[in-house]
C-alpha cells in the first residue's frame, strides 16, 4: 500500500512505487488516493479526477494498481481502516506493507490508531538522504522493538515490523512545486507522465492553485 493525495501524481510517486515493488519483491503495489486526509489540507482537485490522473500515470506498468477504496468510503481516510480492508481481502497470512515518506513517518504517532497499523501490516519508510533529525519521543515509543534491518527480516512474518529503505533513484519531486508551476503557467515537462500532463493542461487543473 502506497497512499497519498496524489495531487497530482508525479514521476517521483510512480518511480518510488516501481522501486519499492522491486526492493521488497512485492506481488503488487496498491496506490491509494486519499479522499479526506486527516492530517493534511483539502486536496486541490476532486477525488475522481485525482484517481483518473493516477490511472493515466500508471498506464500498463506491471504490478502497480490505482486502488479507489478510500474514495468509496465516507469520513476521513484513516490508513488503519484501509489496511483492515486489504487484510480482509488478502487473509491473515499475507505479508502486507504500508510504505510512506519520511515526513509522514515522523508524524506516525499522531495518526489514528497507530498501534493498529502494526497489527495489520509492516511499515516501510522511504528514507530521505541526509536527513538525520531525532525522532519525537512518542514515535520512538511506538517503534520500540519493531525495526528490522533487511527486506528478508521484514517478510519473515505477515505484519508488525518497521524497515527503513533507501530507494535507488531518490527522485525528489514536490507536488507543491508542480502545482505552483502549473499555476504560474510554467513547464512541468519531465516532472509528470506525459498523459497526466496532457489531461491537466486540457482541463486547466491547478491553473488557479
Amino acid at each position: 500500500m502506497l497512499g497519498g493525495t496524489f495531487d497530482p501524481v508525479h514521476l517521483g510517486h510512480l518511480r518510488s512505487a516501481v522501486e519499492l515493488r522491486e526492493a521488497l519483491d512485492l506481488d503488487r503495489v496498491h496506490m491509494i488516493p486519499a479522499s479526506t486526509p486527516p492530517l493534511r489540507g483539502e486536496p486541490h482537485v476532486a477525488p475522481a479526477e485525482r484517481l483518473a490522473l493516477l490511472r493515466l500515470g500508471i498506464g500498463d506498468t506491471p504490478g502497480l494498481t490505482a486502488d479507489p477504496r478510500e474514495l468509496c468510503r465516507d469520513g476521513p481516510s484513516y490508513s488503519a481502516d484501509t489496511l483492515a480492508s486489504l487484510r480482509g481481502e488478502l487473509g491473515e497470512r499475507a505479508r502486507l506493507v504500508m510504505a510512506l515518506g519520511h515526513d509522514a513517518f515522523r508524524r506516525l504517532a499522531d495518526w489514528h490508531e497507530p498501534e493498529r497499523l502494526f497489527a495489520l501490516a509492516h511499515v516501510v519508510v522511504i528514507d530521505r538522504p541526509g536527513f538525520e533529525a531525532p525522532l519525537p519521543a512518542a514515535l520512538k515509543a511506538l517503534l520500540a522493538g519493531r525495526e528490522v534491518g533487511s527486506p528478508e527480516a521484514l517478510m519473515a512474518r505477515p505484519a508488525g515490523s518497521l524497515l527503513r529503505l533507501a530507494l535507488p533513484s531518490r527522485m525528489v519531486i514536490s507536488a507543491t512545486e508542480v502545482r505552483r508551476r502549473l499555476a504560474e503557467g510554467r513547464s512541468v515537462r519531465y516532472l509528470l507522465p506525459e498523459a497526466v500532463e496532457a489531461r491537466i493542461l486540457a482541463h486547466g487543473f491547478y491553473s488557479g492553485s
